[in-house]
């Protein structure tokens, strides 16, 4: 499946396709393109968009593309990406939905990818889906442990 969104990518451009590949679509090829361009593209190539404006998987409220995917693709069973998905939330947007202090971290860690000088989206979400791998093995071993809302909340 094709799949969309914007280009210069961050936390939940990194985040999304990190999700889609691992759980949703293991063959899934993606598009980065300029944001005004997102819709007529996916239309001409028949890619779904995802983290933009008025989508199915965009944000909707408070809660982020990430989580849209979760919801939409039956993931929410897995408690530790549940708690992914909150700390994703809480890179992207205001934190105020989970007040996940993991949150800022990640966006610290997304802005500094932003500066390394990738050639473009695709090597920049090549590499840093290392720091998703590890974020979700973090999750995975607080759930174990009992803290599904992480190591830093009661």
């Amino acid at each position: 499946m094709k799949w969309i969104t914007r280009e210069r990518v961050k936390v939940d451009r990194v985040a999304c396709p990190w999700l889609i590949k691992k759980f949703v679509d293991p063959q899934a090829e993606f598009y980065f393109v300029p944001a005004d361009k997102v819709l007529e593209e996916a239309k001409r190539l028949g890619a779904t968009p995802y983290d933009v404006k008025d989508v199915e998987l965009g944000h909707h409220g408070k809660e982020c593309s990430f989580e849209a995917i979760l919801k939409k693709h039956k993931l929410m069973n897995d408690p530790a990406l549940v708690l992914l998905g909150k700390i994703v939330n809480g890179a992207d947007t205001d934190n105020t939905l989970w007040n996940q202090p993991e949150g800022p971290g990640l966006e610290a860690i997304a802005e500094g990818f932003r500066h390394l000088g990738f050639k473009n989206d695709h090597e920049q979400n090549q590499a840093e889906w290392i720091v998703y791998d590890a974020l979700y093995a973090y999750c995975q071993e607080m759930v174990r442990q009992g803290k599904p809302n992480g190591d830093f909340k009661s």
